[in-house]
Formats: structure tokens, C-alpha cells, sequence
């Protein structure tokens, strides 16, 4: 049995619902339930979504990924290694460039993109 398996179980268990009743409130069958904690067969990620819905935990935690149910295991900030090409001509065409600030704010510009910060 995996840790998807186990967690699945343990969220179950832990509020006292038994397969069933989980089941009815998924609208899907016990069977499934029980195939899905038992390593019969792999839920799939409708039901995944519903179990981290109702448990109020994170798919991190539903996968091992992480022991914290909140799942905050970095933040959603992609890095931007180089503006594309597109972004570079917006960024040129903000500024004015006859002024003195130009330069300066392109570039603060270019890092907060960097760095998510925007």
C-alpha cells in the first residue's frame, strides 16, 4: 500500500466515516472507496480533488509530498529566467526615453518580473 492509499484512509478514519458514507457524499461507489485505500486501483483526480475539498488538505499532502495538510511547500512565484522577446518590447515601449529615469526604470521593471513581484 502506498502513501496516497494511506492518506486516503487515515482522512476517512479520522472524521469516523465509514467507506459508504464517504461514498455517498462523493457520489461514487463504496467499492471504489475501498479499492482506492486498498491499492486496488488508483483514484482518479475528480476524486482526489473532492477528498482535498472535503478534508480541507492540499494534494502535496494527499501525496506524500509534505506532512503539513496546509501544503505550503514553496510558493506559487514561476522564476522568469529571461523576459521574452514580446515582454522586452512592452517594457521599451513604457517609458519615455528621453527621460533621465529611463534606463532605471526598465530595469526595476525587468527585476520585479525577475522575481515575481509583480
Amino acid at each position: 500500500m502506498n502513501i496516497v492509499n494511506n492518506r486516503l484512509r487515515m482522512l476517512r478514519e479520522s472524521i469516523g466515516y465509514s467507506q459508504m458514507k464517504l461514498a455517498e457524499l462523493f457520489g461514487i461507489g463504496q467499492s471504489s472507496i475501498f479499492r482506492y485505500e486498498n491499492g486496488g486501483s488508483s483514484a482518479p483526480f475528480n476524486v482526489l480533488i473532492k477528498y482535498a475539498d472535503f478534508f480541507d488538505v492540499s494534494l502535496d499532502y494527499i501525496f506524500g509530498r509534505t506532512d503539513n495538510k496546509e501544503g505550503k511547500l514553496y510558493q506559487c512565484k514561476p522564476k522568469i529566467e529571461n523576459n521574452p522577446p514580446e515582454m522586452e518590447k512592452f517594457i521599451e515601449m513604457c517609458f519615455d526615453p528621453n527621460s533621465p529615469m529611463n534606463e532605471r526604470l526598465k530595469d526595476t521593471l525587468r527585476q520585479m518580473l525577475k522575481e515575481g513581484n509583480y
